[in-house]
Formats: structure tokens, C-alpha cells, sequence
């Protein structure tokens, strides 16, 4: 690069004579880091799929109305300047971080969905192997399935136990193998038992707000994941997208706050703490769509996935740190060694990391609708050999990523 020497009153200043070098688009593998390298995005189906027996996509036609149509009535982005500018980049034109992979594992399809369209966006496992579907279907089909470890289909959970899940989202297993399942649109978290029963939802159906003991108030506000502390204590991720704060400003007087939080609550869900992620200061997180508890400290670890950070707090909701990424902080998860993982939703990964959030290994091949690959990597699980079990929020297939042996 060339320089030349500007004169004037405050002195010489020294100027770069060519323009800033363009951002790099690779990078080589480095300091226990593999090498990563960009890679255009792929046109997003939102859940409008056929699967074979093989496992291959084919995108379905949408249908007028369409029966995936989510009527949640939340207000869309406006009049905030996390909404971004009018015009601006979108999401379709991004080029996307692609690390190179651990070699060995392989990609299996041996799930049968019942027939049908929709996306899966979590799946958990059991302690007895079962592995848990979560899916958006159209209204009247089951969305919640358990299949044992044969891949059989053993249980359907119809809209007659749980209603039907306007924006299914997260799911997790608990220490006692409840399932527990969050739809974001209509605000609510249902805890069922093991064959199916609903034991207990918090929120109430169709009423997002905000959580308020000292008037009795228990609403959520688009919950999408929860996680379980060491001592049995739930964790409650709230805050989808940026909604805030045209949502609040709808009149509505119990939804008046519209911002990420978390909700934490006992084993039996008493409320115990909240706490919100738009306040000023260090520990900021615009959504929390991620959510994990590290089995080592009990530490909560929030995926703020439009911004590609982690953001770290102890248990009791004390802020410890914030991890920048190169990748969407989709969802969240720790390996049964105890090491932290990251699903990098569309850009189509699973991220191993360390507790400072470097990528150490990397799982998939990026974003799309080929053999191992991902629309949106989000909501997945582990068994105890290490394998991995994920859906796609925009494909309905489930993808057994079996690790070497």
C-alpha cells in the first residue's frame, strides 16, 4: 500500500493512498480454530418440503391460504432502529460462514415423518433413547411425536392434548424425561409427561405479556427455549425477533415491556428471577433464541442469534461475559463431556466451542437442502456416544449425524 503526507494546521497526517482492502471471504486454520470460507445463502422453503425415504428434499408449492401461515398477530418490525433500514441488505443475499468440518461423521435419514409438509425446528432425546419431534403442521395434525431408539414411530400427541402449536419452537427433555415444548406465537410452555400427558402449561394460550408476580400476572412473551440448572430449576428464553417496541405500543396493558428475557423458575415453576436484555450496560442481548445451561457451573448461556454473540450469566442472573461469533447463535448445547456447542442456523452448522466461544470443529455442510445439510441448524441433541440428532426449522426431516467410530 502507498501513503502520502497531508499538511496542514494540526499537522501532518499520515493517509492511506488506496482504498481499505475488501473483508476476506477465507481464512486459514489457526490458533486450534479449522479454516472457514463464505458461501452464498440458499432460498429458504420455510417448511414447504416433501422427504423420501432417503432422506432428499424436494420444495412443495405454496398453497393459497397457506396451511404453515402462522396467526400469532404479532405486529411485524417497525418504528425501531433494530429493524434495520428500509432496503437495506437482506437476509437471502448474505454469504455465510462455513467452517471446515470434522471428517468420519456421516449423515442418516432414518426418521419417517408422517406424510405431509412443515419444519422441525427441535427435537430432544430420553434417557431411554426415545427421540422427541417437534413440528409445525398444518392445524388438526399431530405436531409432538416420540420414536423409539429402532426409529419407530411409538406416540403421536394430537391438538386434542396440546392444542395446536401456532409457531412450535423449542423443546427440551427433563431429568425425569418430561418433554417440554414452547410455542412461540401463542405464549405458552407445556410440560408433558413421559406417554404424553399434558402435566402443566405457563402462560396463557393467545395472551403474550409480561411476567408480573406481584400482580399475579404469569404471561410469556414469545418463549422459544428452555433449559434445566443442575438443581432442577427451569430457565424460560423469551424474545423471538424484534417486535419491540410496536408490540407494547399496541394498548395492550399487560404487554408492556416487549423486550429478550429470561424467566426463572423452581423445579415446580414458582417464580424466582427474571431478567431482561435490553437494559443499559454490559450483558446486552437483543433475542434470546438460544439457550443452555453449562452442566460444569451452572452458568445460563443465551444465544443473541441476529447479533452472533453468547451472552453468559450465572444462575441467579449475574452477568459474566459476551462471545462474539461468525455465525448466528441459533441454539445452543453442551456435549456429554461437557463442552459447549453452537447450532449455527442458517448458516447450516453444528459449532463446537471452548468456554471463550473460539470454534474448535465443526459439523455439516452448510446451508441447503442436500445430504447434510441445513436450512436452519437449530434445536438438536446428543446422545452418550456423541451422536448427533438435529431437525431443520425449514425442512421436515430429521438428520442422524452419527460420529466416527
Amino acid at each position: 500500500m502507498r501513503w502520502r503526507i497531508l499538511s496542514g494546521a494540526a499537522g501532518a497526517i499520515l493517509m492511506a493512498a488506496s482504498a481499505s482492502a475488501a473483508p476476506p471471504t477465507e481464512g486459514l486454520a489457526e490458533n486450534g480454530s479449522p479454516a472457514w470460507f463464505l458461501r452464498p445463502s440458499f432460498p429458504d422453503p420455510t417448511g414447504h418440503t416433501v422427504v423420501d425415504a432417503a432422506g432428499h428434499v424436494t420444495v412443495a408449492p405454496r398453497m393459497s391460504p397457506d396451511p404453515l401461515a402462522s396467526d400469532d398477530g404479532i405486529p411485524p418490525c417497525s418504528h425501531s432502529p433494530m429493524c434495520g433500514r428500509r432496503g437495506g441488505f437482506q437476509r437471502g443475499q448474505l454469504q455465510r460462514v462455513q467452517w471446515k468440518q470434522m471428517v468420519g461423521y456421516r449423515f442418516t435419514y432414518s426418521y419417517r415423518l408422517p406424510p405431509g409438509i412443515g419444519g422441525v425446528p427441535a427435537v430432544a432425546l430420553d434417557s431411554k433413547g426415545n427421540l422427541w419431534v417437534f413440528q409445525r403442521r398444518p392445524a388438526g395434525q399431530a405436531q409432538l411425536m416420540k420414536f423409539g431408539p429402532d426409529h419407530k414411530l411409538l406416540l403421536s400427541v394430537g391438538d386434542n392434548v396440546i392444542g395446536h402449536q401456532d409457531k412450535a419452537h423449542g423443546m427440551a427433555v427433563d431429568a425425569n424425561d418430561n418433554v417440554w415444548i414452547c410455542d412461540a406465537g401463542n405464549a405458552t410452555v407445556m410440560k408433558l409427561s413421559p406417554d404424553g400427558r399434558l402435566l402443566m402449561t405457563i402462560g396463557t394460550k393467545g395472551r403474550r405479556g409480561d411476567w408480573d408476580e406481584a400482580k399475579g400476572q404469569r404471561l410469556l412473551w414469545q418463549p422459544v427455549m428452555v433449559a434445566f440448572g443442575p438443581d432442577g430449576n427451569t430457565y424460560i428464553a423469551e424474545g423471538h425477533a424484534n417486535e419491540s417496541p410496536n408490540d407494547v405500543d399496541s394498548g395492550n396493558s399487560v404487554n408492556m415491556i416487549g423486550t429478550a428475557r429470561i424467566i426463572h423458575l423452581d423445579r415446580n415453576g414458582k417464580f424466582i428471577n427474571q431478567w431482561f436484555g435490553d437494559e443499559v450496560g454490559q450483558g446486552k442481548f437483543d433475542s434470546a433464541h438460544g439457550l443452555a445451561v453449562d452442566p460444569k457451573t451452572g452458568d445460563v448461556w443465551i444465544g443473541d442469534r441476529e447479533q452472533y454473540r453468547i451472552v453468559v450469566y450465572t444462575g441467579d442472573g449475574k452477568f459474566l461475559k459476551t462471545l462474539q461469533e461468525r455465525n448466528l447463535a441459533c441454539a445452543l448445547n453442551f456435549d456429554p463431556q461437557g463442552n459447549p456447542w453452537m447450532a449455527s442456523g442458517q448458516d447450516g452448522q453444528f459449532l463446537k466451542l471452548d468456554r471463550n466461544g473460539k470454534v474448535l470443529a465443526a459439523i455439516g455442510n452448510g446451508m441447503g437442502i442436500g445430504p447434510g445439510q441445513f436450512i436452519e441448524a437449530s434445536y438438536w441433541s446428543f446422545d452418550n456416544s456423541g451422536n448427533l440428532y438435529a431437525g431443520d426449522t425449514s425442512v421436515s426431516r430429521v438428520t442422524e449425524i452419527l460420529a466416527p467410530r
